[in-house]
């Protein structure tokens, strides 16, 4: 019942704007499959992540597009590298859960603590996970809504965001949380929401951020941004929600970070002639 009224709240209390983004700069090659970017305390960079089957490093990158840091993480591998968070006290995670075809048995997070002081080379420690009501691997065509692209960090957990895969996605995103520390868990799923209802690209969700003060979420899929606020505790789609349709640009966005209290970093993939670079979304009620 509470996932049901949940999803109502979510249209009750969603507010609809359209706004077209800035663009900053060309990303080097480097960062061509730029799936997750952050930003951190004490440093002036965003630092960002490519996806699957890349080198295990994390770039530290200007709003101008140069790389001034990378930072290999040694013992770790980048199956399908899709998110970065933060807690805002020196720890950085690695989200390794890219799941396109809900197959995968081993899901994880990096934890890297004390990121920004370990240098060049740096060691996580590890979160394994599954989602507890993933009973078939590969998941059936009709419940392919195990993999993900997008969490946060708040309070101590992580909250994960799936990407829907589902044949006839309706666009209904799962929540699911664990312990924001190393060990195997079943992520338990404690929300759900429609992001809309049949346009797959723009329902999918492909990146989040929460700020500092951990009372916005911003979620992101190659269309739109959700801004997410005056939520209680984890409750998130009991908030208020404004959903902005970002105007003449849909490329393959699947990176998003809060600048300020008001504007937004994206990045999106390289995809033939396009992407491959790094924006500026600020949010308007008009």
């Amino acid at each position: 019942m509470r996932l049901l009224i949940s999803s109502l709240l979510f249209f009750l209390s969603l507010s609809t704007f359209a706004q077209s983004v800035t663009k900053l700069a060309e990303l080097p090659k480097d960062l061509e499959e730029i799936s997750g970017i952050e930003k951190l305390t004490n440093s002036s960079l965003i630092w960002g992540i490519n996806d699957s089957g890349n080198e295990p490093i994390v770039y530290g990158f200007s709003e101008e597009g140069e790389i001034e840091q990378e930072v290999e993480i040694e013992n770790a591998e980048n199956v399908d590298w899709e998110d970065l968070a933060t807690d805002f006290n020196g720890t950085l995670f690695i989200g390794d859960f890219g799941n396109n075809d809900n197959n995968r048995k081993n899901l994880s997070i990096y934890i890297v603590k004390n990121f920004l002081h370990q240098g060049e080379k740096a060691k996580a420690e590890k979160i394994n996970f599954t989602f507890e009501d993933q009973k078939k691997f590969p998941a059936k065509k009709g419940n392919r809504n195990f993999g993900s692209e997008a969490f946060i960090y708040k309070d101590g957990y992580l909250y994960i965001f799936t990407k829907n895969r589902t044949k006839h996605s309706d666009g209904t995103v799962n929540l699911y949380k664990i312990p924001a520390q190393a060990g195997t868990y079943q992520a338990k799923k404690i929300d759900t929401y429609k992001t809309c209802d049949n346009n797959r690209h723009g329902c999918w969700i492909t990146a989040a951020s929460i700020n500092k003060e951990n009372t916005e979420i911003l979620l992101l899929s190659e269309e739109k941004i959700w801004r997410i606020k005056d939520f209680k505790n984890d409750h998130f789609f009991n908030g208020n929600i404004e959903s902005y349709t970002i105007e003449g640009n849909q490329t393959q966005k699947e990176s998003i970070c809060f600048k300020n209290e008001n504007t937004a970093y994206l990045a999106d993939e390289e995809n033939g002639d396009e992407g491959r670079n790094l924006y500026e979304f600020t949010f308007s009620d008009k």
